[in-house]
Formats: structure tokens, C-alpha cells, sequence
């Protein structure tokens, strides 16, 4: 099983722990804030990126850790989608679609490096 003693030493998670921030922030102002559905998705989606990777170090095998990772990516790919509708209504700005997306792309890419890494390790 991969060395953390807790999953907050988890960089993937610590990235996840300030997107999700980033999203309450951007998503509590403006019209953003007014559009519940929207709003609401896009929050749940960054929650479970962070929850899944937390959940994952909490399971007993690397091939379960790995499955959660894989969940993590899936969410991340949720909010990124979520930001496109989001930018597209004019709800956020470029530069903060930007950040969010690349971040997002960053945390996919730790999670599947830390998801493949488990599932060798396993062999």
C-alpha cells in the first residue's frame, strides 16, 4: 500500500482542497450564486474529487485506492465541463476559467500517475 499516513499528505488532495475553495468562492457571487442547479452540480463535482481521493486512502487495497483515484479523475473532468457552461454565461471570468481548468488537468494527471503507481505496485 502507498506510504501516507493521512490522505491530507496526498498532493492530489491538497490541489483538490483548493479547487473545491476556489469554486465555493466563484460560484457565491453574482449570477453564478442566482443559478441553483448549476451552482450546486458544479460544488458536489469538486467535493467529490477531493472525497474520493480521501475515500480511496481509506480502503484497505492499492487495486480499491486506484479505483477511487480513477472516480477523482472522472469528477475533475465533471467541474471542468461544469466551467465551460459556466464561462460560456459569462458566470466567471477567462482568467478564473483558466485556473480552475489547469489545476483541474494538474490534479487528473497526479491521480492517474499515483493510480497506475498502485496498481504496479500491486504486481
Amino acid at each position: 500500500m502507498a506510504k501516507f499516513n493521512s490522505f491530507e499528505e496526498i498532493k492530489a488532495w491538497q490541489k483538490a482542497y483548493d479547487v473545491t475553495l476556489s469554486v465555493y468562492r466563484a460560484t457565491s457571487a453574482g449570477n453564478f450564486s442566482k443559478d441553483f442547479g448549476l451552482r450546486d452540480q458544479i460544488r458536489r463535482a469538486s467535493v467529490s474529487v477531493m472525497a474520493n481521493i480521501a475515500e480511496g486512502h481509506g480502503r484497505r487495497t492499492n487495486s480499491e485506492f486506484a479505483n477511487f483515484l480513477n472516480l477523482a479523475r472522472g469528477s475533475a473532468a465533471e467541474v471542468q465541463s461544469h466551467l465551460h457552461i459556466a464561462k460560456g454565461l459569462k458566470y466567471i471570468e477567462e482568467s478564473v476559467f483558466e485556473e480552475l481548468y489547469g489545476s483541474l488537468t494538474e490534479i487528473s494527471r497526479m491521480t492517474l500517475a499515483l493510480s497506475r503507481y498502485l496498481r504496479e505496485e500491486r504486481s
